[in-house]
């Protein structure tokens, strides 16, 4: 039986990172290279991420195409 830890840091903080290191992203990318950390994390806990951050100032959403939105780090 597998045992999982708890990670050191919170998985907006690493989204944070990313969008620091790598700039403006599609959501998809984003999800995915988080993922790739937390495997256990949803599409849903995401967005509830993109959205907390999204009200506190940190990050901005546009719409790109059908479905598809833009993150971008606010500086």
């Amino acid at each position: 039986m597998p045992i999982k830890t708890w990670k050191t840091r919170p998985a907006y903080y690493v989204l944070l990172e990313i969008l620091k290191k790598k700039g403006a992203m599609a959501d998809e990318e984003l999800f995915e290279a988080l993922n790739e950390e937390f495997k256990d994390l949803g599409f849903k806990d995401f967005n509830k991420f993109l959205m907390q951050l999204e009200i506190s100032g940190k990050i901005r959403t546009t719409s790109m195409a059908r479905g598809r939105r833009r993150v971008e780090l606010v500086t």
